[in-house]
């Protein structure tokens, strides 16, 4: 009997020239998944990298993230004086470019022997506020990323001095970030500007406001751990417009970022008063609107 050349189970040539592409094709696409997987795991997200600064990154559609963040502020001239504020936020990313978060502060101050404040030990709840931020543009595919942050808010006792007021008021942002080196090295700009009325003791209103600029370097020294420097200039106005200058105030400090999972981060600074001066007194740094020291340690955890 003629021989048909194909023994049972095995497949015509013909079929095994196109099974064998279609095979290398699959595992192509595996291998081209795994790496766009790691790749997007390896990336950084610039939004606390930086300190008190900010990057432009808001997170990915339907992304939840709680964030405790810490504030810690230390030292006037004379006396003592500590001030915590504590803001907890729960991040509910909708679009690719929107992300809205709401929050409540807590307060907790310690004044004894400051010229020109009421001696007080005080922890409670002091208001509510929601942040707004929208992605502008995209540091992927344009020259550096740029995100808009409003965050209007309410309080009910003063986070500085720990006594009961009511405070109406918003901070604007323009947060800007650049990669220098991919993935490597970053840098930031932030334009800060905040005002708000508040109703004292007295009854009566008082309105100030304050605008900042920050810049900050950050450097990726391991897989989960970028550290940085960040330098802030702060300007206190009288009224809501920026209407008479109060004081200024320049901080420098070590930043710091860390994974501690994948989907746990720490990140904080300290930062010192380096130069300043209050419109009234000719002494160096200002130390009746600023501090001498002022802290942050932010907790942030992505369900």
């Amino acid at each position: 009997m003629m021989s048909t050349g194909v023994q049972a189970g095995e497949a015509p040539s013909w079929l095994s020239e196109v099974v064998a592409p279609l095979g290398a094709s699959s595992a192509g696409t595996k291998a081209r998944a795994a790496l766009d997987l790691k790749a997007d795991e390896d990336r950084v997200d610039t939004e606390h990298i930086f300190g008190f600064s900010m990057g432009s990154d808001i997170g990915k559609p339907g992304e939840i993230e709680l964030e405790i963040e810490n504030v810690g502020r230390f030292g006037k001239r004379f006396g003592s004086y500590t001030g915590i504020g504590v803001l907890s936020q729960v991040k509910f990313v909708l679009t690719d470019n929107f992300r809205v978060a709401p929050g409540v502060s807590f307060a907790s101050t310690r004044t004894d022997g400051v010229p020109g404040m009421i001696d007080n030990r005080r922890t409670a709840l002091a208001g509510a506020s929601m942040e707004f931020r929208y992605k502008l543009l995209d540091r992927d595919v344009m020259p550096f990323g740029l995100t808009l942050h409003a965050a209007p808010a309410w309080n009910r006792v003063d986070e500085l001095t720990g006594l009961d007021i009511q405070t109406y008021g918003s901070e604007f942002a323009a947060l800007m970030d650049k990669e220098l080196i991919r993935d490597t090295l970053f840098a930031t700009v932030n334009l800060w500007f905040s005002a708000g009325a508040s109703r004292e003791l007295t009854n009566e209103w008082c309105r100030d406001s304050e605008l900042a600029v920050n810049g900050a370097l950050s450097y990726k020294v391991g897989p989960d751990l970028i550290v940085g420097v960040e330098a802030r200039y702060l300007r206190a106005y009288d009224g809501l417009g920026l209407d008479r200058f109060v004081g200024d105030a320049v901080y420098l400090g070590p930043t710091f970022s860390m994974h501690l999972a994948h989907n746990v981060g720490l990140s904080g600074t300290w930062s010192t008063q380096v130069a300043g001066r209050a419109s009234h007194d000719h002494q160096h740094l200002d130390l009746d609107d600023f501090e001498r020291h002022q802290a942050m340690l932010r907790f942030n955890y992505l369900f």
